[in-house]
């Protein structure tokens, strides 16, 4: 088979962040799919929006499917760097070519995003778990509930790693999690963070699964970055671009954003909760969205229901050492 892959190369669009979620999970999963026997066309958006800019990149993409006549286009959108018309054109310019696409953010991104894109696509998938019935109110049945997982080709268990550290975190310090973190380490428990707008910074890929490997206990904050604030009111009326660069919504969009930022305070699964266990780590995390209908909590992973929650299981876990590394094992084994 045939597979054009379209999607962003680098972190946010960024070739300074490295490598983006989607390059190493999605395109880098196809590529060796099924021992590497498909033919993957790689299309990364961004690299080419950055260098010739939007209108030229959409071009080329239809340029790119006449050429290839790819069985398969996967997409995995950002924004609307793709416009809906380009989408229709490659059937165009191929009839028997299958367009998909997977959305990311369903539990906050539907009703100002996704809902406009799917009737373009042949097929989409979703990870949250209320959002087929919401495409059924659209009229869209042709969606796939799905969920993350990891690329176990990348994450994966470092055999000569040592346990150097108690509690650990890697993400951005958006929502609460300032104020959790300084809890936790109030309570007296050894935690560090690592990521944008942490004092020890951003990590690169190998450094993160080197942490999670490293961490007797990978803490998992699910909360999204759903505070009402003056940043989060501006994405009402401002849409960032992949390029940094900003554009006014119109007025009829605002109600919609307004209620995607509302439902960013629904808590969904990330990729963080299948990589740190496919990294052999043991995950403590808050709930979120179907998660138990992935890991069984207290076999394959620990679910906390609040801070004291954390805090108290964190203790628990850091003294209870055969408990914890049976756990991680178990965890390790339900990713596979």
């Amino acid at each position: 088979m045939k597979i054009l892959y379209v999607g962003m190369k680098y972190d946010y669009g960024n070739p300074n962040k490295g490598f983006s979620f989607e390059h190493y999970n999605f395109y880098e999963s196809l590529v060796t799919m099924e021992e590497g026997k498909h033919k993957i066309v790689y299309f990364p958006f961004d690299e080419i929006m950055n260098e010739k800019g939007r209108e030229v990149m959409n071009t080329e993409l239809i340029e790119e499917v006449h050429r290839e006549k790819p069985d398969l286009c996967f997409f995995i959108l950002f924004t609307d760097e793709i416009h809906r018309e380009t989408i229709t054109m490659l059937k165009t310019v191929y009839p028997e070519t299958t367009t998909f696409n997977w959305f990311a953010d369903d539990h906050w991104r539907f009703d100002n995003f996704s809902k406009y894109y799917a009737p373009y696509f042949d097929f989409v998938s979703t990870t949250d778990s209320w959002a087929p019935r919401k495409y059924a109110r659209i009229g869209y049945t042709h969606v796939l509930k799905t969920q993350w997982a990891c690329n176990t080709l990348v994450y994966t268990p470092i055999s000569s790693a040592q346990l150097r550290y108690n509690v650990t975190f890697v993400g951005q310090p958006h929502s609460d999690r300032k104020e959790v973190a300084e809890t936790i380490k109030n309570a007296g428990i050894d935690f560090r963070c690592w990521g944008n707008g942490w004092p020890n910074g951003r990590v690169n890929q190998k450094e993160m699964i080197r942490i999670f490997s490293e961490s007797r206990i990978n803490l998992n904050l699910t909360k999204g970055s759903g505070a009402i604030n003056m940043k989060q009111v501006g994405k009402i009326f401002l849409n960032r671009r992949v390029n940094d660069t900003y554009q006014w919504y119109p007025p009829t969009r605002w109600i919609e954003n307004f209620i995607s930022l509302w439902n960013k305070r629904r808590e969904q699964i990330k990729g963080r909760n299948f990589e740190i266990p496919g990294c052999g780590g043991f995950l403590l995390t808050a709930d979120a969205d179907n998660l138990k209908d992935y890991y069984e909590d207290g076999k394959e992973i620990v679910v906390f229901k609040d801070v004291p929650d954390l805090i108290e299981k964190a203790r628990y876990y850091l003294t209870h050492e055969s408990e914890r590394a049976r756990i991680a094992r178990a965890g390790y084994e339900r990713t596979l």
